[in-house]
């Protein structure tokens, strides 16, 4: 897929924790960059102590031409909702948001922790705040077993509440499945109205 095709502001949202996000975020971020500036945030990430620890994800997409911010950095390797809780810290949500969306030269990605349903505060997760910002979002799945069910499941979610899906990707890469994401992507393909891609394929 041509990522210049992708809008912006865009969130690169996955089916999960480990699928693949920051690599697809990294290499959509590049080659915008490629054509003007770029700015990736990331509102807050979860089992990383400072920005330039070996697992924070905004080092991961820096490059020429890209400005990397990240939010709320929490220390334990759970849910913002739960990391939060064990520093006896609260995520201010309405604080968060205006910290996501304010205005940025050239073109904005956004990436949050986990899969879209995880527990940002006591009743609310992730879907249910981002979902007003109306912004779209591509999302990323591992490409091999299980992936069917949460694929569907995560974009349906995001479906019925109204967001704008310009993409879905499969990542062989995530579980070494390249055989098994021709079969899904296929699949895929039959059961929702968005382009199905796998990495790395034409």
């Amino acid at each position: 897929m041509n990522f210049l095709e992708l809008p912006s502001p865009l969130w690169v949202l996955g089916t999960g924790t480990g699928v693949g996000k920051t690599f697809v975020a990294a290499r959509i971020a590049r080659a915008w960059a490629e054509h003007g500036p770029v700015t990736y945030r990331k509102p807050f990430q979860t089992g990383v102590a400072t920005e330039t620890d070996p697992e924070a994800d905004a080092p991961q997409v820096a490059g020429p031409g890209i400005t990397v911010e990240t939010g709320l950095l929490l220390r334990e390797p759970l849910s913002p909702m739960a990391a939060a809780q064990a520093e006896g810290r609260t995520l201010d949500l309405e604080a968060l948001a205006a910290w996501a969306t304010r205005p940025a030269p050239g073109r904005l990605l956004l990436e949050p922790a986990g899969g879209v349903m995880v527990p940002l505060a006591p009743g609310r997760h992730f879907l249910a705040w981002a979902t007003g910002l109306r912004i779209p979002a591509v999302v990323v799945a591992p490409g091999g077993l299980g992936t069917l069910n949460h694929a569907l499941l995560t974009c349906e979610a995001l479906m019925l509440r109204g967001w704008v899906l310009p993409a879905l990707f499969l990542n062989p890469g995530a579980d070494r499945s390249h055989a098994a994401a021709r079969d899904n992507a296929r699949i895929l393909r039959a059961f929702l109205p968005i382009p199905v891609h796998i990495l790395d394929e034409p």
